[in-house]
């Protein structure tokens, strides 16, 4: 009897060494994939050019910032988010600063009825914007309108490095 609850007992270790070890290396290859996307989404950015704040836009319904990288306006344009997402999946998003708030004005984030989250907010509340009001960048799993995703975030700085914006990158969990 006692033999069988060593067996037990080691067996019970062992397997959960075996999980550790594999959580760990899932957690490694999720790291890996948002660093790469989050690669693709900045170099695609600063091909464009530097970003700047010039003007403002109008963005589902919203006047905002209008954000640009060179001479290419970002509000309400989705090829660069589409761009990562076809070669990366998940999902990204240009976010513009307008005042203490973040806007998305670059997604392929869907909201519930399918349509793209222009103009929706970043959480004021949620655990990236810490980091972002540090100019730090952010990642970890948060909700986005309703939703768990594995994400990245980080800050777009102009040229005086005062943030203008985030960069963003997803997966839904």
């Amino acid at each position: 009897m006692q033999v069988k609850h060593i067996v037990l007992g080691t067996l019970t270790v062992a397997c959960l060494a075996c999980a550790a070890i594999l959580l760990s290396q899932v957690g490694q290859a999720q790291d890996a994939k948002l660093a790469a996307a989050m690669q693709l989404l900045e170099s695609g950015a600063n091909k464009l050019g530097p970003p700047k704040i010039e003007g403002t836009d109008s963005v589902a319904g919203k006047e905002v910032p209008a954000i640009y990288f060179g001479q290419t306006k970002m509000n309400n344009n989705f090829q660069l988010v589409d761009e990562v997402v076809s070669q990366a999946q998940g999902t990204a998003t240009i976010f513009v600063k307008h005042g203490d708030e973040y806007i998305r004005v670059a997604t392929n984030v869907k909201k519930d009825d399918g349509s793209r989250a222009i103009g929706t907010i970043l959480d004021p509340k949620g655990k990236a914007i810490e980091s972002i009001r540090k100019g730090e960048p952010f990642y970890g799993e948060v909700d986005i309108l309703g939703k768990p995703y594995i994400t990245g975030y980080k800050p777009i700085l102009d040229s005086s490095r005062k943030v203008i914006g985030i960069y963003y990158v997803g997966y839904l969990k």
